[in-house]
């Protein structure tokens, strides 16, 4: 196997484990929060983005491959781990899952009705929505939506 492919295959393998915390970060301190009816699986697979994913994992397969010098490839990799675990400390993994699904005052619309609110999460078929004029959580059906 070239060292290239190597170092590929090394990357991406950290770079899951990185990801593997910090998606249980969030599912726990904010998924978790809202009591939105989510598996892990599917917030990880479906919130992964190629890009940022293919960065790192090219980045540290290269740290870890072609940098020689041990105190340094461990001191980079321990710091990408210590940041990947930062968000199973509550108010870190919360923030940042609000950061990357929260979108405060929306408005939705369906053939009945309009919401007024903030999304929570949204799904493949369903939103999870806070509506301020109910003053609870609601579930709905993209489906049903009138964009």
């Amino acid at each position: 196997m070239s060292k290239i492919v190597q170092a590929l295959l090394t990357g991406i393998f950290f770079t899951f484990i990185l990801d593997f915390f910090i998606f249980l970060g969030i599912k726990l301190n904010y998924i978790d929060f809202y009591e939105i009816d989510l598996y892990y699986n599917i917030l990880f697979a479906d919130n992964q983005n190629i890009y940022i994913f293919s960065f790192f994992s090219i980045l540290i397969g290269f740290i870890i491959t072609y940098i020689n010098k041990n105190k340094i490839t461990f001191s980079t990799l321990g710091l990408f781990f210590f940041f990947a675990m930062l968000t199973l400390i509550e108010p870190i993994g919360y923030s940042l899952g609000e950061s990357m699904f929260m979108k405060k005052n929306s408005t939705l619309k369906d053939k009945k009705f309009t919401f007024y609110g903030d999304i929570y999460y949204e799904g493949r078929t369903k939103i999870t929505f806070y509506d301020h004029e109910l003053k609870k959580t609601i579930l709905l059906n993209k489906k049903d939506l009138i964009k």
